[in-house]
């Protein structure tokens, strides 16, 4: 079964320019900037893929950008990969990791990971394991929990998360 295409953001680091592999092309800005205006005057990248790392960063702030660009909050291990690396890890590890995140409730979507971080800057990242004694780590987790849940009323990227979580987790297989 095909797995779901995949937008995620690249850096040239030679030529300092952002490439989006956007579902499965390669486009590339005009600037070190991700909002909708570059997105706008986007190019066909041409050159060599195999110069390009995927970002660290892969959360856009544009609001606008950011309901088209559909990019996921993805593990550390493959952050800074080259393309052909991140492209053999989706088609091997893909779909488990973003049923895993489905399936536990958690939003793989990087524009949600960024709307956390800001509503609780103290919250612990998902990454890095909490120091403290288990009753106050439970309490804390339940509720960083549910600040990375969107809140369908506020929330416009609620849809997105909703059109993903039906097309992972109910695929017929």
């Amino acid at each position: 079964m095909p797995l779901r295409p995949i937008d995620a953001i690249f850096v040239h680091p030679k030529r300092r320019l952002y490439v989006v592999y956007y579902r499965g092309e390669l486009w590339q800005l005009p600037r070190m900037k991700i909002d909708d205006r570059s997105w706008q005057n986007r190019q066909p990248y041409t050159d060599d893929s195999r110069s390009l790392y995927l970002s660290i960063h892969q959360a856009i702030n544009d609001p606008i950008l950011a309901q088209k660009l559909r990019t996921l909050n993805l593990p550390i291990a493959v952050r800074g990969s080259t393309l052909p690396r991140f492209e053999a890890w989706w088609e091997a590890h893909g779909f488990e990791w973003l049923k895993d995140k489905l399936t536990m409730g958690e939003s793989p979507l990087a524009a949600h990971q960024i709307k956390a971080i800001d509503n609780d800057v103290t919250s612990p990242s998902n990454d890095q394991p909490v120091l403290s004694n288990q009753n106050s780590t439970m309490g804390h987790k339940n509720n960083s929990e549910k600040k990375l849940l969107p809140d369908s009323k506020t929330d416009i990227f609620a849809d997105m998360l909703a059109d993903l979580a039906d097309e992972v987790l109910h695929q017929q297989l």
